[in-house]
C-alpha cells in the first residue's frame, strides 16, 4: 500500500482533523457482541464528556451511533469522532461481533476503568462516577 493510500484513508476517517498528540490519547481494542433482542443495545448510556473528545475506528462488523440525537451507522474501515460537548452513545449495529478501536483521553480511559470495576466505584452511582470525570449522563 502506498503512502498516498494510507494518507487518503486517514483523511477520510476525519481522525486526522482531531487535535490530538502523543500523551493526549489512549487506544484500546474492544469487541461488542451482537444484540440479542434485535434492537440496539447501547454499550454505554447516553452521555456527554465536557472537555474530552472520543473516537472509534471500526475493524469488523458495524457500529451504530447517536450524536446529539442524530443516528448513523459506521461499517468496518470507517470512523466516528464525538467532540467534547456532544451527547452520544453507540451500539453494535450488525448481527456479528463488532471489533473496534476506541481512541480516548486518559481521563475517559480512567472513567471506563472505574465503571467496569465495582471495587473502585466505592458505592457511587453511575451519575456520580461520570461527574467525577467531567462527564454526565444525558
Amino acid at each position: 500500500m502506498s503512502t498516498d493510500s494510507v494518507e487518503s484513508e486517514l483523511i477520510r476517517t476525519s481522525l486526522l482533523a482531531a487535535d490530538l498528540a502523543g500523551s493526549d490519547f489512549v487506544i484500546a481494542e474492544w469487541e461488542q457482541p451482537p444484540s440479542t433482542s434485535g434492537k440496539p443495545e447501547p454499550v454505554a448510556p447516553l452521555h456527554v464528556h465536557r472537555g474530552d473528545d472520543e473516537a472509534w475506528y471500526v475493524l469488523a462488523g458495524s457500529l451504530g451511533f447517536s450524536f446529539d440525537g442524530r443516528e448513523f451507522e459506521v461499517p468496518a474501515g470507517g470512523a466516528a469522532l464525538a467532540r467534547a460537548g456532544v451527547v452520544h452513545t453507540y451500539w453494535n449495529a450488525a448481527p456479528v461481533v463488532a471489533r473496534y478501536l476506541l481512541i480516548t483521553t486518559p481521563k475517559i480511559r480512567e472513567l471506563i476503568a472505574v465503571l467496569h470495576d465495582r471495587e473502585r466505584q466505592q458505592g457511587r452511582s453511575t451519575a456520580e462516577i461520570f461527574a467525577a470525570y467531567d462527564s454526565e449522563l444525558a
